[in-house]
């Protein structure tokens, strides 16, 4: 076990992991903490707690300080500076008329870099954009592509369910999402209708797959023949989050019938979804 403070930096969800040296942190105290951009200011997200070791990315790197209030100052002037510097990136990018997005401008904690990220669909040759910018700004400078879902990430936007974008909101790290979540839950594969407003799979797919996952294979594949109290029924379509099906028989007069069964109905089946592939990296929207 090993003893940690969590910190997030700006708007990311993300929590990073570093060691409190003994120091007692509450949460919302401000942290100056050595990354691998530099020296940056954090804010603390979860306290010191302890962790297993497995856990935590090694080398684990210590806090340097509690934020002071000549830190703090300067992390307001930081926001506001790198404001004026997305400014003048934006300028010197319309001037030069390249294809690029800026998404954002940062800062490290001492503003020896500035840092700016963009998106394009192809790639971009910026050696000028970067002296233009060195002239200027008078830090070293480092231009960052991203892609659009990382964009969504920094700035946000609302998703088709009319809630802020989940990776923006609360997510940590993107996962894995597969069209085969989709197919589980009986979704349309338009890509319209289950793509993000980055282009990509939505995220809230992965949320409830493994309740699909499971129910499927409990339950009768369409065309099935199923054994009732009725006799013999041909299984037309199923119901995962109820647990019910649909089934066609034969009366006694030989008109076919349509009825509704629980899964805790049915007796037996002779066709099963037990060989869902749960790893299907089926993905029409991926890198």
């Amino acid at each position: 076990m090993q003893q940690v403070i969590g910190v997030k930096f700006h708007s990311n969800t993300k929590i990073y992991y570093f060691n409190p040296k003994d120091i007692t942190f509450n949460e919302g105290e401000g942290v100056i903490v050595e990354t691998a951009r530099g020296l940056e200011f954090g804010t603390v997200a979860n306290g010191n707690h302890f962790v297993k070791d497995e856990e935590i990315v090694k080398p684990l790197k210590e806090v340097i300080r509690k934020a002071t209030e000549k830190d703090l100052k300067q992390n307001a002037e930081n926001i506001e500076k790198k404001k004026w510097a997305y400014s003048v990136c934006l300028e010197k990018i319309q001037k030069r008329g390249l294809p690029m997005k800026l998404v954002d401008a940062d800062y490290t904690f001492d503003r020896s870099k500035a840092i700016f990220s963009f998106t394009a669909e192809g790639r971009v040759d910026f050696r000028e954009l970067v002296k233009d910018l060195a002239l200027v700004i008078k830090s070293r400078i480092e231009l960052r592509q991203i892609y659009e879902r990382d964009d969504i990430k920094i700035r946000g936007a609302l998703a088709p369910c009319g809630r802020v974008c989940c990776c923006h909101a609360h997510l940590a790290d993107f996962e894995k999402v597969t069209i085969k979540m989709a197919k589980n839950q009986g979704l349309s594969l338009n890509p319209q209708k289950i793509s993000g407003v980055c282009g990509k799979l939505m995220c809230c797919l992965k949320y409830e797959n493994d309740y699909y996952v499971e129910t499927l294979r409990e339950m009768p594949k369409v065309g099935a023949t199923i054994i009732t109290e009725q006799g013999e029924a041909v299984v037309d379509s199923v119901d995962l989050l109820h647990k019910t099906l649909k089934a066609k028989f034969q009366n006694e007069e030989g008109a076919t019938i349509l009825s509704e069964y629980k899964l805790s109905d049915i007796k037996s089946a002779t066709k099963y979804n037990d060989d869902i592939d749960e790893d299907d990296d089926t993905n029409f929207t991926e890198e």
